[in-house]
């Protein structure tokens, strides 16, 4: 296959799966955070792998690019930045602890904990890894009574049917859903910019 074939496949499908994009689901998390600045609630974001990095980018971005001088910030915190808790952490306790043990004294009713998952815990190959941490993590949430959101792939997994709200991108490649979880973390902090600005 050429370059330019493949250029224009990739390409090709990233404008299908654009169109698919579930719109209602993203309408639900911007109101879902939304709700969460108003009340004074806390973000918590976590990711394995490349999700990690988009954690880190989406925290990131709710902290600053949503700020509107004389209104509330967001309270937002990546559960992927502390490296030396994360590390002695695994070190101790193993996998599964590292976003568990750092949300149990923090998290509270009224916040928010967005998992990042490309698979979503589906399939056989990725369900084990997902539950070790992430699924942990959201069991923490939930027993403080704070919601989930969940940005998922494929056919959303576990993710899907567990969080409050998930946005699945439909596509079975995880590039292109890393991508589009990507786009959607700065379309939702954009939404929320002027939700705020306009409060």
């Amino acid at each position: 296959m050429s370059n330019q074939t493949h250029i224009d496949q990739y390409l090709g499908q990233m404008s299908t799966v654009l169109k698919q994009l579930p719109r209602e689901d993203i309408d639900a998390a911007i109101e879902l955070l939304f709700d969460t600045w108003k009340s004074g609630g806390t973000i918590f974001i976590a990711g394995n792998g490349g999700s990690s990095s988009t954690a880190s980018h989406f925290a990131c971005d709710l902290a600053k690019w949503t700020i509107s001088a004389g209104k509330p910030r967001f309270k937002v915190l990546a559960l992927t930045d502390n490296m030396p808790l994360f590390s002695a952490l695994m070190n101790d306790e193993g996998s599964a602890s590292v976003y568990a043990q750092q949300l149990e004294p923090f998290v509270a009713s009224g916040d928010v904990l967005i998992l990042i998952s490309v698979h979503g815990g589906s399939g056989a190959g990725n369900a084990g890894s997902w539950s070790q941490n992430l699924l942990r993590a959201l069991q923490v949430a939930r027993d403080k009574g704070a919601r989930v959101l969940g940005l998922s792939g494929f056919d959303g997994g576990a993710l899907g049917e567990m969080a409050d709200v998930c946005i699945t991108v439909p596509v079975d490649s995880t590039p292109q859903v890393e991508s589009f979880h990507l786009a959607l973390e700065h379309l939702l902090c954009d939404c929320l910019r002027q939700k705020i600005a306009d409060a």
